[in-house]
């Protein structure tokens, strides 16, 4: 009822209570100037200055419309423009006592008290409208239903969280419990909230109706931010991850930068540790070559790179658009570095030889490749072409122009190959494990299997049909993929690079395999979607080459431990260089044949163990 007056103040409403604070505010003015005693004197010009002070500001009130706006939208503009109408009016009454003071006329209203009533008019008409505004949405927001929130830490990130809620959403928000599994908080309150510990959290929320929980333990580890998320989804209950406190603006914590979490961040594992120390030996103060420096992982590896003081860092990609926009993020975030872009196809031996010829690089990180299964079946000669050519020309310019260390990205797909770009990958490795024997230049090989948000990654997929209504696409039911951060994978690059003497081909651990249909419902329901009701999972079958279960060893290999944990070396069967070497020319001489059968049948030659799946390359199995 209130809230329906306050909304619906009529313009007369206002213009009166103006008039009434102006009347107010000239016996203020008069009582602060007489010290609040006022002779007969006093009181005889006080009533000769209402009539005039009052049809002065009507008059102002009504030319520029003060009573016109919205009280309970009353804003920095509409105080603006009551102090112009109050000062108009007080101007023109300077006018009328100088005027009077000319004719001789009884009038007159001193100085002061027209300059005390204009500053308590201001005040007093401001805080009527800001009242008024306050009052309105104190009602509204009593109307509103505020979502009930669980806020899990209930150390300092817990507090502050709580604060910035209160602060920037506290109308929408309000702070039901806290959540902590440290034995000394429980049972403890922070501003008068209580502080739960998890064992009674599913007792807490039986008979409540919860709908957000934010994370804001800055220590949580991956699988216990999991288990918690895995725990609120079950209960229907979203999930809000407060960010690093370093990415804080101003150092101080916003509402707005708490997001919700993403399907990315279950899928982290815990910190590596790394050798920075011999990271930093092998790479600072060198020329160092990145191929694929526009992609997901070659860019990464020049981030993390740059970090090291590298006397210069070539970027080299043929891809124009990704390797510009990397070209300006280097420039405003390392200000410093010394480097150089490159526009070039790897395969292009003229070109690839200028280069080594210019800038002399003494590491080369490879990671310039084609990865897309699907399509590199379709179209094999470039994947030779590429993934072969490419790699063995960026080997042998290595060896020719004396690069230290030549260390290559590969790809879990290039074990027991089922498509062609894993076996052309399978036959980059053996290029560069066989030339290793006989050349200065030690080559590594770093193998590992999808990473995070890489293009062509299924979560960017599935994350734009989620925002598109659906469906969700999934190959099979059964499909089955590991996964890693990019900067973990570029990371592991790094170390195993470092630590590499020539010839390893070092594999990675990538934790458990994810169900890729478990991955979809998960991030139906981080979206608050129901799978079946707003969205639905569509099953398109096995796309051609692909695999059900990814693998990082040959059925025959073993693996050897190293100094790091998430790193082994394969046990892999060795080639001859000189047989190796003629295979390979074969299969590039192929290239120009344009007869896809011949090309990849001879790419099965040279990897007994590649048998295609789904593929019309299955005949050539038989």
């Amino acid at each position: 009822m209130i809230k329906n007056e306050l909304k619906n103040a009529p313009r007369w409403f206002i213009l009166g209570t103006d008039l009434l604070i102006c009347l107010v505010s000239i016996s203020i003015a008069f009582l602060l100037r007489f010290d609040f005693h006022l002779n007969d004197l006093e009181m005889f010009y006080l009533k000769q200055a209402i009539p005039v002070l009052l049809a002065v500001r009507l008059l102002s009130f009504l030319i520029f419309k003060s009573y016109a706006g919205l009280i309970r939208y009353t804003g920095s503009k509409d105080i603006q423009r009551i102090f112009t109408v109050l000062l108009t009016g007080s101007a023109f009454l300077f006018v009328l006592n100088f005027v009077a003071h000319l004719t001789e006329t009884e009038y007159n209203i001193p100085r002061t008290i027209i300059i005390i009533d204009f500053m308590v008019s201001l005040v007093i008409m401001v805080l009527f409208r800001m009242s008024i505004k306050l009052s309105y949405e104190h009602i509204r927001n009593l109307e509103k239903e505020k979502s009930s929130v669980i806020i899990y830490g209930a150390g300092e990130f817990g507090t502050i969280t709580k604060r910035a809620l209160d602060r920037d959403a506290g109308t929408k928000y309000t702070v039901v419990a806290f959540v902590d599994d440290v034995k000394t908080r429980t049972g403890k309150t922070i501003e008068g909230i209580s502080i739960i510990g998890e064992k009674d959290l599913e007792k807490f929320i039986e008979n409540k109706d919860i709908h957000h929980v934010i994370l804001a333990d800055q220590t949580l580890l991956p699988a216990k931010k999991k288990e918690i998320v895995d725990f609120a989804l079950s209960k229907n209950i979203r999930v809000l991850d407060v960010p690093p406190s370093n990415s804080w603006i101003n150092g101080e914590l916003s509402f707005k930068q708490i997001k919700k979490v993403k399907i990315e961040d279950l899928l982290e594992r815990d910190v590596i540790k790394l050798d920075k120390q011999k990271i930093k030996e092998v790479n600072t103060g060198k020329i160092i070559l990145i191929s694929g420096a526009a992609g997901s992982i070659g860019s990464e590896i020049v981030r993390q790179i740059a970090q090291y003081d590298p006397k210069q860092i070539i970027l080299l990609d043929q891809a124009e658009s990704p390797l510009y926009h990397m070209e300006t993020e280097l420039r405003t975030t390392f200000t410093n570095l010394s480097f150089e872009v490159v526009i070039g196809d790897i395969s292009n031996e003229v070109r690839m030889k200028l280069l080594f010829e210019t800038f002399r690089p003494q590491i080369v990180y490879h990671a310039a490749a084609y990865k897309h299964v699907p399509m590199m079946e379709n179209n094999p000669a470039e994947a030779v072409r590429v993934n072969i050519k490419g790699t063995r020309t960026l080997a042998d310019l290595s060896v020719q122009y004396g690069v230290e260390k030549f260390v290559m990205v590969s790809t879990d797909k290039a074990v027991n190959p089922t498509n062609v770009m894993g076996a052309s990958k399978r036959i980059a490795e053996i290029y560069c494990q066989s030339l290793n024997k006989n050349a200065t230049t030690n080559f590594v090989t770093t193998r590992f299997g999808n990473v995070l948000g890489s293009n062509g990654s299924v979560i960017p997929i599935f994350r734009k049909q989620i925002e598109e209504g659906g469906p969700i696409t999934v190959t099979h039911p059964d499909i089955t993929r590991y996964f890693m951060t990019i900067p973990e994978a570029c990371q592991l690059v790094l170390e195993a690079g470092a630590y590499g003497k020539g010839g390893e081909i070092f594999i990675f651990d990538m934790g458990e395999s994810v169900k890729i249909v478990d991955l979809a419902k998960k991030m139906i329901k981080l979206s608050r979607l129901e799978l079946g009701k707003d969205i639905q999972i569509q099953f398109t079958g096995l796309r051609p080459g692909e695999k059900l279960y990814e693998e990082l060893l040959n059925n025959e290999e073993n693996t050897v431990k190293t100094h790091h944990p998430k790193i082994m070396i394969a046990n892999v069967k060795e080639y001859n260089f000189t047989d190796i070497q003629n295979h390979i020319n074969e299969v590039i001489a192929l290239y120009n044949n344009n007869d896809n059968n011949t090309l990849v049948a001879k790419m099965k030659q040279i990897v007994p163990e590649f048998v295609s799946k789904n593929s019309e390359f299955e005949k050539l199995d038989v």
